[in-house]
């Protein structure tokens, strides 16, 4: 009877260890799927968007003030992140990296995610942030993003999809000049 009792036993630690395996392996692949897609370059200093503008609710403008008037948006300078990390979380290793820059007056390299158009076209920001166009129309939703990513090709297609959606102008002369 002992004999019956350590093959049932053997047999449920067996499944048991199946499950496992199979759980672990179902949960590697959805956590590698997922941020495959939510994931864009890796960076020189770690800087989570969906932190600064979901958790801590930062505008968008608060870094990128060159939206709102200017064609470009632009990389913030160091500066700019220093308004707030001069007195927040000050030791945090990112924020060290990031005034170690600062202080060696060096610039960060940071790897730029191509949301760039072509330059015979030309693209102004503030026309689009003046007429409420949502920025995650072109960016796709940054909100949930850590890192940025590349969500879509700004191609030709994509420029007069939108503007025939939105009711704007399709002459060529308003992006070629």
């Amino acid at each position: 009877m002992k004999n019956v009792d350590n093959r049932i036993e053997l047999q449920d630690m067996m499944i048991l260890s199946l499950i496992t395996v199979l759980l672990l392996a179902i949960g590697l692949a959805l956590y590698s799927y997922y941020f495959r897609m939510k994931v864009g370059p890796e960076q020189p200093v770690h800087f989570s968007h969906r932190l600064h503008t979901t958790e801590k609710g930062i505008s968008c403008f608060f870094c990128h003030e060159g939206a709102v008037g200017t064609a470009r948006s632009g990389i913030p300078p160091l500066q700019t992140c220093r308004l707030c990390h001069e007195k927040i979380i000050v030791y945090h290793p990112e924020i060290v990296t990031l005034r170690t820059y600062a202080l060696e007056n060096e610039p960060v390299e940071w790897v730029r995610v191509q949301n760039n158009v072509p330059d015979f076209v030309f693209f102004d920001h503030s026309v689009h942030i003046h007429r409420k166009i949502d920025c995650s129309r072109c960016h796709g939703n940054v909100r949930e993003m850590d890192r940025i990513e590349q969500i879509n090709e700004f191609d030709m297609n994509f420029c007069i999809t939108c503007h025939r959606s939105e009711g704007a102008t399709n002459d060529c002369f308003t992006c070629h000049r």
